[in-house]
């Protein structure tokens, strides 16, 4: 690809959280440890080459006013729930650091593409090429 057309291309970092990668993590998913180190290296290649890095999490309210209702089960009262605002299980794994420039988008359901500004987002950013990596 050209260098010009880089600069209309992203990528998409998902869901690399303590919770869903790390092995006490509360809704760890199979294969997200194996995964990290072509992470690290996709961002930092992205990095350089200038690529617009965008990551995206989920961040829920620790009652589980704003999760899917079939999740709701994990935020009762006195109960660890995953990916809670503030909570560690909620921060990126290590290895893996939002830096100036990158853009972050808070989801709180299963896709980054509905219901969020990530359309919106590319859009003004002249991005129509996406690269996406993570779990």
């Amino acid at each position: 690809m050209a260098d010009s057309e880089w600069n209309h291309t992203a990528l998409l970092v998902i869901d690399m959280q303590n919770d869903f990668i790390e092995d006490n993590g509360l809704v760890r998913m199979d294969g997200g440890e194996a995964i990290l180190p072509n992470v690290i290296n996709t961002v930092e290649k992205a990095r350089h080459r200038g690529i617009l890095v965008k990551w995206v999490v989920r961040k829920h309210d620790p009652q589980g006013r704003d999760v899917e209702l079939f999740r709701r089960h994990f935020y009762s009262t006195g109960k660890m729930c995953p990916a809670c605002k503030g909570s560690p299980g909620a921060e990126l794994v290590e290895g893996l650091v939002i830096k100036e420039g990158d853009y972050k988008l808070v989801k709180t359901r299963f896709s980054a593409f509905f219901a969020t500004p990530l359309h919106s987002f590319l859009q003004s950013a002249g991005i129509h090429s996406l690269v996406i990596t993570g779990k």
